[in-house]
């Protein structure tokens, strides 16, 4: 067994890899840069060392040398490469095995081969594996790019060759759409892996995304651990994964895991795979790519089948055989993952950095009907920079049912607390409550179906409201009672006549009723419902549980002069108490509006400026690009949302911008 492995990561999975190499008594090391001087991994790692800064934004995850001369200075026996930065690096593989360490992960000419997205395809093709139609050859260029859509036709898939996680992805639907897309995946590819190499496939429709796992050792022992179905996808990242899939059957698995199988086979692979494919309405598969290194969504395996992937990883480097076979393989209930991304979904998803102030996750448990497990490389007080990926944790939920695992899951996130930045877990909550979801109903497509106009807040439905208005009303006049009670005033007398109240949300009102009686708070709306409310946490700094009939609201909130700021089950927002005639009077309010400028472009997250389309100077066009701003290794295109003349341009390239920093002035 191998005793000392370095790290070659950071963030979630490199506390991950950690864990499992405690268990099995091996020491661990992990590289950092400045930016991770204090994160998680460095903090539970025996050893890390500090990786000097990189020519290049960002980039000393990739720098073989530097990681290799560390590893060869501590005598490390072994690297673990993780997922992303040099994991699919058949070179790093290569210089690792070169230099008398074993690499976890499979051998360099086989990720080679299947790390590369053009040669996988040739290779899955040559031995009987469904593809799906397209060219089997890099696109150099945007005129050879050109060409090639148009004798496939639109829609199409632009990929990076070396790509993986989303990154360097796009679709196209139109050849106006082409060349911006074509750009920024080079831009993207180039930044993520090294490697600006682009292909062209024929994108298919509304398709499922679904993966097999498997793992091999060196004596040519196969298993697969099941599916993972990865639909649910913005912008070709995956966001939500759940296993085993609602779409297929055990007849297309277990076809889908035979070509797995075959194919990996075919270049002697060993160690953790994956292979995925994508799955249209009939049930026809088709080859996607093959992923040569531990996947993101790996835990929903876990969860499933009980398998340590990241141990068996280490087992077959050490050169040990497999100790089951197919047979002793069980798929038990179901479990799903939900990302949780540094993120504000109601800026189109922008990417949000800096300090997390408050960091709560739900509580981890372990039983027989149900299980919650959060793999995170971040803890209160650390700092999400723009430089790398917006990933804050992976969240899931097991259970017996996929019903009760959804369940479960919703009332996890609804758990989780994060302020100091934006996160998505209201969007992630609204999207598993989904009826659409719940059935099981949905394609890779689904988010843009749900959400053709994007997601601003969760529209918290009537019965909820009425739910939530009765325990804070409730709440209210509890904390009153008490607060006179404190300052030695006369108590309150408790009547049984009935006061009424209009709780404001958003733009929606709804009236209640409040008395006290029988030792109850009591609520009742228009229609007579009567809601009967219980306390049992009022502090404010934690979670507070409110019951309402016999149903139990955990919220997150904050008091505010007339009411709450309020997070709950994923709806955020402020909760607003009046007596009736008040609520009447600020109908003659006006809303202030905040005044929306035109003259400038301004930086709508941190980020690094990859490419300026524009010089002052330029008459530019409604929807005309203008720049590029990078943030957490994804490229967004920032296009004129008016038509005139640019007067100065503040930035150039290379430039390092601060939310609201100013790139462009039009005359």
């Amino acid at each position: 067994m191998i005793e000392r492995i370095l790290i070659a990561n950071r963030g979630e999975i490199a506390c991950r890899i950690i864990k499992t190499a405690a268990k099995l008594g091996i020491e661990s090391s992990v590289v950092f840069s400045k930016d991770d001087e204090g994160s998680l991994a460095v903090k539970m790692a025996d050893k890390a060392f500090l990786l000097a800064d990189s020519k290049n934004n960002s980039q000393e995850y990739l720098d073989i040398e530097q990681i290799i001369r560390i590893a060869k200075k501590d005598k490390i026996e072994a690297i673990h490469p993780g997922y992303g930065f040099l994991s699919e690096n058949a070179n790093f593989a290569k210089a690792v095995e070169e230099n008398g360490m074993k690499f976890i992960g499979p051998p360099h000419e086989s990720i080679k081969i299947m790390g590369d997205k053009i040669v996988s395809k040739v290779q899955a093709k040559n031995c009987g594996v469904s593809i799906i139609p397209g060219v089997d050859k890099e696109t150099l260029n945007f005129s050879e790019a050109k060409k090639i859509a148009k004798k496939i036709g639109f829609p199409i898939m632009v990929k990076a060759s070396a790509g993986g996680g989303g990154k360097g992805m796009r679709v196209v639907q139109n050849e106006k759409d082409l060349e911006d897309n074509f750009r920024s995946a080079k831009n993207e590819a180039k930044s993520s892996f090294g490697d600006e190499r682009i292909f062209i496939e024929k994108f298919i429709q509304n398709p499922h995304h679904v993966e097999i796992q498997i793992i091999g050792d060196k004596f040519g022992n196969f298993i697969h651990l099941g599916e993972r179905d990865c639909s649910i996808q913005r912008r070709n990242q995956k966001i939500i994964e759940e296993s085993p899939s609602p779409f297929i059957d055990r007849t297309i698995r277990d076809a889908m895991a035979a070509q797995a199988i075959n194919l990996a086979k075919s270049v002697n692979y060993y160690s953790a795979g994956t292979v995925e494919f994508i799955v249209d309405a009939q049930k026809n598969f088709y080859f996607l790519e093959m992923n040569t290194r531990l996947q993101v969504e790996h835990p929903v395996t876990e969860l499933i089948t009980g398998v340590d992937i990241v141990e068996q990883m280490i087992r077959i480097a050490s050169g040990e055989p497999l100790k089951f076979n197919q047979k002793e393989i069980s798929f038990i209930g179901s479990a799903i993952e939900a990302r949780v991304y540094a993120e504000d979904p109601s800026r189109d998803f922008m990417p949000s950095v800096g300090r997390l102030n408050k960091y709560s996750p739900p509580t981890e448990t372990k039983f027989d009907e149900k299980q919650i497990r959060n793999d995170t490389g971040v803890n209160e007080g650390s700092n999400i920079s723009f430089k790398y990926d917006p990933m804050i944790s992976k969240l899931c939920a097991w259970a017996p049912t996929r019903k009760k695992s959804l369940e479960l899951m919703v009332d996890a996130l609804a758990e989780f607390r994060i302020t100091g930045i934006k996160s998505n877990i209201s969007f992630l909550i609204d999207v598993i409550s989904q009826e659409k979801f719940q059935r099981g109903e949905f394609t890779t497509n689904f988010l843009s179906e749900e959400y053709p106009e994007g997601f601003k807040n969760r529209n918290m439905k009537n019965r909820d409201l009425e739910y939530l208005g009765a325990a804070l009303l409730s709440l209210q006049k509890s904390l009153a009672q008490e607060s006179r009670s404190k300052n030695g005033s006369f108590p309150e007398t408790r009547k049984n006549k009935p006061e009424e109240y209009s709780i404001h949300w958003g733009d929606r009102i709804i009236p209640l009723s409040w008395n006290f009686s029988d030792g109850c708070h009591r609520v009742k709306n228009r229609k007579g419902k009567e809601f009967i409310i219980k306390f049992s946490n009022l502090s404010f700094n934690e979670i507070i549980s409110i019951q309402v009939n016999s149903r139990i609201l955990k919220l997150w909130l904050s008091k505010k002069t007339d009411g709450y700021l309020v997070n709950w089950k994923g709806y955020e927002g402020e909760l607003k108490i009046y007596p009736p005639k008040i609520s009447q009077m600020l109908e003659f309010f006006p809303d202030k509006k905040t005044p929306v400028s035109h003259q400038a472009l301004n930086a709508p997250m941190p980020g690094l400026i990859v490419s300026l389309d524009v010089v002052a100077g330029d008459d530019v066009q409604l929807g005309q690009r203008l720049c590029a701003l990078e943030a957490m290794k994804m490229e967004n295109v920032l296009y004129a949302e008016r038509a005139g003349k640019i007067k100065l341009v503040n930035c150039k390239k290379g430039d390092i911008l601060s939310d609201g920093d100013k790139i462009l002035e039009y005359e």
